[in-house]
Formats: structure tokens, sequence, C-alpha cells
């Protein structure tokens, strides 16, 4: 009956790692279903999350009770600051034993997961899974979209239920207050130097176009938002000005001259190192747009509107006045410099491994990029300028790329699309979630991992010269042999050291028939903090 149910709301394929409580729920798994297995269920949420992204629906989860919902968690913080629709499963002891504290028994199952789930929830009854399924699938959906999790007792599988005919569809959008927008639209058509910041929920309701309009029809500088898990806005356009920065300081004097500043779908702002500042310019006034009241409560400055970002941009199109007065903003500068030497680098710097990248980059090629020490020269080199082309972390933890280029994979497989996905993944981040390669590997994936061999985590580097903290243990990281361990998880995996080795190669593992790891050694790059 379960079964469905979930057939009925499109929930046909299962990420997974099944352990002893869940294969009640898996037995005589449908012809009709698919099940996609990952070996850590860290890895497993990654996947279900670059599925759903890609999709636009809610991905079916099922892990090994509470010792494979911990391995979960550091994923599923990714998945709820992305506002990622998940139904997370996992099986509890039977009910007979629960009360003794059995061995695999989730002892405060629903507090587990907890803050990093909208909604936690065990069925007080056999009776009621079906419809514990139904409302996990409204609540994941509904803005703000997100993880849910569903605690259920191996035993309740065998209980039989006559029928269960009380599936319902859910919407997801919300309107906008007019009358706010009204004053949201005044004050922008007032704005002398406006500059528009459009964040992660502009990608996810497919807003892309739209954001393009306002941005032309204001004639305003586009920025984009701190920490980006999904680009808004074509990054090579004429009034990209390029990423906001992360630190208060920084942003406020990237800032400075603009009178308004109109953040649409993101956090205001999403900071990340401690450098003080003002939280704005003098004389600079902030607007938010979101669909997330935690985000909106969260701003620490300016005046904020709740509403599904798509429908107010399209709204605000019709609102605002036309901004031809305006002077158009200078655009990003790209310098775009490589460094000049008799001999050739060895090992390359980041910018010679993004430059190749961008000789032979397919055009309508998608990223997943967990390099975090590379991330502005990716959008120097490698500019996103397409909707629905550039993921990345919601969390700020690492482990999460490398599945979820899979995932992001074979939600184009299952929309019937065809585009190659470039993991560009940094060495450490690889080994988080290694294992998953061996998945994509074994459903023939067009993924092509570009590994950044440095030897070290460059970002943690980075921030030990910025907080002044000299002397800590455990940043380099000798002695990785990622080539191989590719190669016995299944994949194509070749080591290069030069640019034209590295061209060639991506060229290659572009048409293979699998996927394809290369490891590129690289120098350490400083991130740009």
């Amino acid at each position: 009956m379960t079964y469905d149910l979930l057939r009925s709301l499109g929930l046909t394929t299962v990420f997974g790692n099944p352990g002893s409580t869940e294969q009640p729920f898996l037995q005589e798994f449908p012809d009709d279903f698919t099940y996609v297995l990952a070996l850590q269920e860290a890895s497993v949420i990654a996947m279900a999350d670059g599925f759903a992204q890609v999709t636009g629906r809610p991905a079916l989860v099922n892990v090994h009770s509470s010792a494979g919902l911990g391995n979960a968690v550091g994923n599923l913080v990714a998945a709820y600051h992305g506002s990622t629709p998940l139904i997370v499963t996992s099986g509890q002891q039977h009910r007979e034993l629960v009360i003794g504290d059995p061995y695999l028994g989730n002892r405060e199952a629903t507090t587990m997961p907890k803050p990093w789930v909208k909604w936690s929830y065990e069925p007080a009854r056999a009776e009621d899974v079906p419809e514990a399924f139904m409302r996990a699938y409204a609540m994941a959906l509904q803005p703000p979209a997100g993880p849910v999790y569903l605690s259920i007792p191996l035993d309740d599988w065998k209980r039989p239920l006559a029928g269960y005919t009380r599936a319902r569809t859910v919407g997801n959008r919300v309107a906008p207050d007019p009358d706010r927008l009204r004053q949201f639209a005044d004050r922008i058509s007032a704005s002398s130097r406006p500059a528009l910041v459009f964040g992660p929920e502009v990608d996810r309701g497919g807003g892309w176009d739209a954001a393009i309009a306002l941005a032309e029809k204001l004639r305003a500088a586009v920025y984009g938002a701190p920490l980006l898990d999904r680009a808004s806005f074509p990054e090579d356009h004429p009034l990209f000005r390029g990423p906001l920065g992360m630190s208060v300081k920084t942003i406020s004097d990237r800032l400075t001259g603009h009178d308004l500043v109109v953040v649409i779908g993101a956090e205001a702002f999403r900071y990340y190192p401690y450098v003080p500042g003002d939280y704005l310019p003098a004389g600079t006034e902030l607007l938010q747009i979101t669909a997330n009241p935690e985000v909106a409560a969260a701003a620490r400055v300016g005046d904020s509107l709740l509403g599904d970002t798509h429908t107010a941009i399209g709204l605000l199109l019709n609102m605002v006045a036309d901004g031809t007065a305006r002077t158009a903003p200078a655009p990003m500068e790209r310098s775009r410099e490589l460094p000049v030497s008799r001999t050739p680098n060895s090992p390359l710097t980041p910018p010679e491994v993004y430059a190749a990248l961008s000789r032979v980059r397919p055009a309508d090629a998608v990223i997943v990029n967990e390099s975090t020490s590379t991330m502005a020269q990716q959008v120097e080199w490698l500019p996103t300028v397409r909707t629905g082309s550039f993921f990345a972390t919601a969390s700020g933890g690492i482990g999460w790329g490398t599945p979820a280029a899979v995932g992001v994979a074979l939600g184009d497989r299952e929309k019937g699309v065809e585009r190659p996905v470039l993991g560009l993944i940094g060495d450490g981040s690889f080994q988080y979630s290694v294992q998953a390669v061996w998945t994509a590997a074994q459903h023939k994936l067009p993924i092509v991992y570009v590994v950044m061999r440095n030897g070290e985590y460059s970002i943690l580097k980075s921030f030990a010269v910025l907080e002044e903290t000299p002397g800590v243990p455990g940043l380099d990281l000798p002695g990785l042999d990622i080539a191989t361990v590719a190669r016995g998880f299944g994949c194509r995996a070749v080591d290069v050291r030069t640019t034209e080795d590295l061209e060639r190669e991506l060229t290659e593992a572009l048409a293979a028939d699998t996927t394809t790891v290369i490891v590129v050694s690289t120098q350490p790059q400083k991130a740009m903090l």
C-alpha cells in the first residue's frame, strides 16, 4: 500500500544503504522502482540532494537506524541550508523490543536529526505509515522546502492495511504581500544606484530569466550572494560585478556607493570569517525578498518581504520604473593572469588548471564545485552562464560535492537530459566521500571529476593566516594516491601534470562511457577571504 502511494507521488527512486531494520521495507522491491546504492550514508544524502535539485521534486532516502542516520547528518545539514526536499527514512527496531533498548534501537529517533529537518516523526500505529509518508511529502515540498525524517518500526511493514486513498497534491509557491511589494518597487524606482544580489532561491525557483530581465530594466549592478550553492544570474553578463565577499567588512566595502541593495532569494548576508566592519555602508539601505521566514528573521539589517522569489521578481518587473537614465555599472574585471615562466610550472597553479578547463569545457556542462580554496578562480575562468548548471554545498562542510555530482547526473538521466557533469573537487574533500565514485561507475554516469591535488587543506591554511593561529596541526595531506583508489572503485583514472595533458585527458573523458577521475597536481592556492 505504501509503495502505491510512493508511486503516485513519483517517489520511485530510493537512495540508500540497507540495514537489517530496513529490509522489511525493501522486501519484494518493485520492478518499476530504482534503488541507488551508495557505500556510506553521507554519500546517500548528497546523491539524493543533487537528484532532488535537478528533478525539482522530493527524493526518497533510506538509511540504517541511528548509526546510519548519524553518518548521514553531516550532509543533512547541507540539504537543510540548501532547502532541498528530501524524505529521509530509517528503520526502527521491532515495537515489542523498543522499550528494552535493543540492539539497533533508535533511542530518541525523532530527536536525533534535529534541528536539520523540518519535521521528524515516528508513526504511533502501523496503520499510520502511508499517511506519514503523505505528510512528509507535503512538508518537504512546501516553502521553505527541506528535508524531513520518518522512523518506521520494522514490524510495521508486516501489518496489513485495507487501503489508503487520501493521496493529495500541495502547492509550493506563496505570493508576496502586494502592498508591501509595491512599497519595495517604489523604493527601487527611486534609487539612483541600486545593487541586486540574487541568491540560490532564484535559480531553484526557476527565476533565472526573470532575474536577468529585472537587472536589465533597472540597469543595476548584480553581485553574487556570499557562498553560493546555486548561481542565479549569468556570470558573464555585463551587469555582473562578481562575488560579493564573505565577511562583514568585505561585503560593506563592496557595496559602497550604492544607495539601495536588493537581496532576492538569499540571506542578508551569509557571513563566514569574522572581519568586523559596518553591516552596510553609510547612506545605503537594504531590501530583502525571500520565501524563508527564518532567513528573513536572521537578517542583521534591512527590511524583508516574504514570498516566492520567482513570483516576486515577475511582479516587480511590471512595477519598477525603467532605469535607462542610470549609468551602467562597469562589468566584473577578469584579469585572467597566468604565470609567466620559461619552463612549465610543475605543479600547476590553479589559474592554469582553470584556464585549461575553460578551453575544453563543453558549453552545456554542469559544474559541481567543492574545491573551496579556488572558488574565485572558477568564477573568473569558468563563469556559470546557464540556469541549473552550478551546484555547491550549502553547509560549509566537505564531502558533499563528490556524491552530489552523482545525484545531478542521475537527475539529468531521469529527465532525459544529456550533458557532462564536471566535479571540481579538492583532494581533501574527495577523501570524505571517495566511495561515491563507485556508484557513479556502476551507473556509467558521464561525470568527470577533476581533483586538484595540492597536498593540504589550503582553505584552512588561509584561515590560519587570517585568524593569526600559526602551528595548527593536521593541515597537510601527504601520501594520497587518489587515482589508484578511484580505479579500485571501477573508474577510469589518470594523473596529469601539464595543461596539455589535462586538456587531452578531459577531452577523452568527455567521450568515455564511464566515470573518469583526473588528478591534477597543483600548487596551494591562498583563498580570497
